[in-house]
């Protein structure tokens, strides 16, 4: 394809980040909805009620090929999977022609998520060294949550640079892609080599209808579906599927702008003339079908789940997994260990790792600031990093299987991200302010 054909690819994928964007504002709204819910229902009096739905039964599959999980592990398991598709589509896309595709745009919030990452998790290590129970909850405070962080930046309005949320959500798409690559490496166990292999065949399998430019959707679904139980059963946990299958989905369209234009121009002027209902009706039908097959479908996944994704799967999952018993006592235990680790981990540990990055990388000139954006924008955004919540709250059931542990560990999320939230909202509004000065 040519120029005109790559520019549309260009314009398209950069709309999907503008829609993407203002999802993710809205979804943030939602979340919070789910998680005040969540924690209401589960200190009220009918609290027996909220966590015995999560464990009714599920049956899967077909015949004798079914299998039972809890509604928990299904929201967990299979729904998270498909939001974890959408972290791969957008990953792909910012890769491809976002704020990661080249070295010059990607290599500020890369080093700036590595370095958000790298503090954290120090961290935590530092306040639970010693206590080998619960060392394996160091990948908890390490993710940011890109819904609440977005969300919050655009509820700030035009005073907050375009600059500093394009920054921020590629910091927040580089750091999902390292939560994604420390579950797979460090939250599995007991590796199946043949469900691997099974899994490895299905990816071959998928990337061979890349090459061979097969756009239809049922393909992808079908193979994801068999990709998803394939790793399911490997001992990886199940959501890296979601990854996986959408680092295969054709970015291409099926024909170009170009082309586009010309078939929708003939059959527009086709239209005009034509005197057969029978023919209108098959003329716009074409159009139609011509209008579907210039979105690629990267696209076309994308734009059809995001909001099924923002307003479904994580409110659900947000209920299911922010509703924890707050008992007597129970804000006393984010002096514990692990409380500290994951909540100075998230607010300090954040800020840390993110500024040292952003510093080290300016002062020896590998990168420069964005435009407009000063040093106390930054700050307060560092501060929105450590929103840790849906991530924080997916590694938290990985690496905690006793319910004492993994209930402080979910108070100690809830806290740092509402004190991040709120710190980091009045520190940028504060920056903002003596910017216009």
């Amino acid at each position: 394809m040519g120029t005109s054909s790559s520019q549309s690819i260009v314009d398209s994928l950069s709309r999907t980040f503008t829609d993407f964007f203002r999802s993710s504002t809205s979804g943030g709204i939602v979340l919070l909805v789910s998680t005040v819910c969540a924690l209401g229902w589960a200190n009220s009096p009918w609290s027996d009620v909220y966590f015995s739905i999560w464990e009714r039964r599920i049956n899967l599959g077909l015949g004798d090929a079914q299998a039972s999980i809890s509604l928990f592990h299904f929201i967990n398991d299979v729904l998270m999977a498909i939001f974890f598709f959408i972290v791969g589509l957008e990953i792909k896309r910012e890769l491809l022609v976002g704020e990661l595709s080249s070295l010059k745009k990607s290599l500020l919030p890369i080093i700036a998520a590595i370095g958000g990452m790298i503090g954290p998790a120090v961290i935590y290590w530092a306040f639970t060294q010693g206590h080998p129970e619960f060392s394996h909850g160091w990948g908890i405070p390490m993710a940011t949550d890109i819904a609440f962080a977005l969300g919050i930046l655009a509820l700030l309005g035009k005073r907050i640079p375009s600059s500093l949320k394009i920054f921020l959500a590629a910091l927040a798409i580089a750091d999902d892609m390292g939560a994604v690559i420390v579950i797979a490496l460090f939250y599995s166990s007991g590796l199946s080599p043949i469900m691997l292999a099974a899994a490895a065949g299905c990816l071959i399998l998928l990337a061979a209808a890349n090459r061979m430019n097969i756009k239809k959707a049922p393909v992808y679904v079908a193979l994801g579906a068999l990709l998803w139980y394939c790793i399911h059963l490997s001992g990886i946990h199940a959501t890296i599927a979601g990854v996986l299958l959408a680092i295969t989905i054709p970015v291409r369209p099926k024909i170009d702008k170009q082309s586009y234009i010309e078939t929708t121009k003939s059959a527009v002027d086709d239209l005009e003339s034509v005197a057969e209902e029978h023919d209108e009706h098959q003329l716009i039908h074409h159009i139609a079908k011509v209008s579907e097959d210039v979105r690629s479908p990267l696209h076309r996944f994308e734009r059809m789940l995001q909001p099924y994704v923002s307003f479904l799967i994580m409110p659900v999952f947000a209920f299911a997994n922010a509703g924890v018993a707050i008992e007597h006592g129970a804000f006393e235990s984010l002096v514990s260990p692990v409380g500290l680790g994951i909540a100075i981990g998230l607010i300090a540990g954040k800020q840390i790792g993110i500024l040292a990055a952003v510093w080290g990388s300016t002062r020896v000139r590998l990168a420069e600031l964005p435009t407009d954006v000063t040093w106390p924008m930054l700050y307060g955004t560092t501060w929105l990093c450590g929103i840790g919540f849906t991530m924080a709250l997916f590694i938290a059931n990985l690496a905690f299987t006793d319910a004492a542990t993994l209930a402080v560990g979910k108070i100690a999320i809830l806290t740092a991200s509402v004190s991040a939230a709120v710190v980091g909202s009045i520190l940028l509004v504060k920056s903002s302010q003596k910017g216009r000065l």
